[in-house]
């Protein structure tokens, strides 16, 4: 874990931490006015992300997760009940998506050359290319889960936004009013900065040659999070492919979507949530995040080469044809998700 502590507005001392955690960076920062000891605050979030990676990782043979992929058809399996929690958002989303988001696509991932098993389909292969509505059941009071047919489900799509909703859990139990947290581009804000100003976070432009800001979220209350297609791909035969891919088709989608950049309550419905946008595209797209309560910027790429925007709720407001060198700026405090979707995909850090 590294740590950089200098001295802040009002003589308060900004914090920042960071540490490996599922194949990149987390990161933790806040403003320390003689509060609890930063070191041993650090140490907490290490845990909880780690124990998230514990459960949830492909990568890790022995994750409760791969556990449960090798688990056998009909039998109950007992998992911790932050893995049930997450399960359970990932099947309401993936519902309410009408299937853009589906945790499995294990084997498809694999086959397309991506993830801990790229080109290792062999023990795949009697696996489903994606979750039937009752494929997977789950016993939240007995903390237990039981499949109905052979998977391998992926939780790349929310295990990380997930992961920065239990930063977020960390540091609100230390009594830390305000903070920012994140892993990769799964960002989670809370409060203010002493002064009264926003946490930024910067919007990454999809390119694949160079790291520019697209825009700039000023963050309260709120979390943030991008999928696009430009960091994850690899060359095939017809050209780059992404590594995102459609379930409803099986392959890689390639609908001229170049990222997209979801608001919501938690890490862990945006990060979902913006997976399924990369999927369903635009125009499906902007109905599923009015519907779900999501707030989206889609950024799409023109054959030319150039981007174009469309968005929903205050990206609308700054969304149009991106200038050359020209950042936008938005001012994101808390979002509100509708109806039942928010009582079922929220968080148990934040519920």
């Amino acid at each position: 874990m590294s740590r950089t502590s200098i001295e802040g507005p009002s003589g308060a001392r900004r914090v920042s931490l960071n540490g490996p955690t599922m194949g990149t960076r987390w990161t933790a920062v806040w403003f320390d006015d003689g509060g609890p000891d930063p070191m041993a605050i650090g140490q907490a979030l290490v845990r909880a992300v780690g124990a998230v990676d514990d459960q949830m990782s492909t990568w890790k043979p022995d994750s409760d997760l791969m556990q449960l992929n090798r688990a056998p058809v009909g039998d109950w399996m007992e998992v911790p009940p932050t893995l049930v929690s997450v399960l359970a958002a990932a099947l309401q989303i993936r519902d309410a998506s009408d299937g853009a988001f589906d945790i499995g696509v294990g084997r498809l991932v694999a086959e397309w050359g991506f993830g801990a098993h790229a080109g290792q389909v062999e023990g795949l292969a009697g696996a489903r290319a994606s979750l039937d509505i009752d494929a997977l059941e789950i016993d939240r009071r007995g903390s237990r889960v039981r499949k109905r047919a052979p998977m391998a489900l992926d939780l790349s799509g929310i295990a990380k936004g997930f992961g920065v909703d239990e930063l977020a859990r960390v540091l609100d139990a230390a009594g830390i009013g305000a903070f920012l947290v994140g892993i990769d581009g799964e960002m989670r804000a809370r409060g203010k900065k002493p002064g009264e100003t926003p946490w930024s976070v910067a919007v990454e432009r999809p390119e694949l040659e160079r790291r520019r800001i697209h825009g700039v979220i000023d963050l309260e209350d709120c979390a943030v999070a991008t999928s696009g297609d430009y960091r994850h791909v690899r060359d095939g035969d017809g050209g780059r492919i992404s590594h995102t891919i459609d379930p409803r088709t099986g392959r890689p989608v390639a609908n001229g979507v170049a990222s997209v950049t979801v608001l919501a309550p938690t890490a862990m419905v945006a990060d979902a949530t913006a997976t399924a946008l990369m999927v369903l595209g635009p125009d499906d797209g902007l109905s599923f995040a009015d519907r779900f309560g999501a707030e989206c910027l889609f950024v799409l790429r023109r054959d030319d080469g150039s981007f174009a925007e469309r968005a929903s709720g205050r990206f609308a407001e700054a969304a149009g044809d991106p200038v050359e060198n020209q950042a936008f700026t938005v001012s994101a405090d808390a979002v509100g998700q509708k109806g039942s979707d928010e009582r079922a995909a929220q968080s148990p850090a934040t519920a």
